[in-house]
């Protein structure tokens, strides 16, 4: 599986932007897509992951109510509203067959990356 996320960009505080992953390569049927992200001298961490068959949802506890998770056909994204300066960083999407919910947000379960796209919000 082949991931490219795009949509990053320089943002003011208490902007929006919308995020993109197209998942390419085989089928995704018992696959979930996840984002994570990660700033500089931090680990990586969860943002939020949705099931491709059936939708199911799952969010940082710390994100819920400004990021939302959702998908068509092709493309998962990621509209994050609201954004804080701390949201700066690399966003990171990703995927791996059978996790189960309360798995989504640990990043063992994904075994395919993209490259990731940069997010800066400026204060």
């Amino acid at each position: 599986v082949q991931l490219q996320a795009s949509g990053g960009g320089l943002v003011q505080a208490g902007g929006s932007l919308r995020l993109s992953c197209a998942p390419t390569g085989q089928t995704l049927i018992g696959y979930t897509i996840g984002w994570f992200r990660q700033a500089p001298g931090e680990e990586r961490e969860f943002v939020a992951a949705i099931r491709w068959s059936g939708g199911a949802t799952s969010y940082a506890d710390s994100l819920k109510g400004r990021f939302t998770i959702s998908r068509d056909t092709k493309t998962v994204y990621l509209q994050m509203n609201n954004l804080k300066p701390e949201d700066t960083a690399v966003y990171y999407c990703a995927t791996g067959r059978g996790i189960i919910l309360s798995n989504m947000h640990s990043k063992t379960g994904y075994h395919y990356w993209g490259q990731g796209t940069l997010v800066t919000v400026s204060s």
